[in-house]
C-alpha cells in the first residue's frame, strides 16, 4: 500500500469464524479506526464490520512510526 491512495481493504478472521457476534469486539475495530484518524495517519471513507470480516475504504495518510498504517490496524486487532 501505498501513502496517498485510497483502498478497498478487507480482513477475515481465520477459518471464518464468526468472532464479531458481540459489541465489545467491533469496538476493538473502531477504537483502532478511530484512534489512526484522530492521529492523522489515515481517512476513512466507510466500513462495515461482517461476523466473520470487516471491509474499510480508507486513505493512507502517513506513516506510523516505520510502518504503514494498515500494518498498525492488523498488529492492533489481531
Amino acid at each position: 500500500m501505498d501513502i496517498g491512495e485510497v483502498y478497498f481493504y478487507t480482513s477475515t478472521i481465520i477459518s471464518w469464524k464468526r468472532l464479531f457476534m458481540t459489541d465489545n469486539l467491533k469496538l476493538i475495530i473502531i477504537d483502532c479506526l478511530k484512534n489512526l484518524v484522530e492521529r492523522k495517519l489515515i481517512i476513512v471513507y466507510g466500513f462495515v464490520i461482517m461476523p466473520n470480516h470487516i471491509h474499510i475504504i480508507w486513505e493512507l495518510n502517513s506513516m506510523n512510526g516505520k510502518e504503514l498504517p494498515d500494518t498498525s490496524f492488523t498488529k492492533f486487532t489481531a
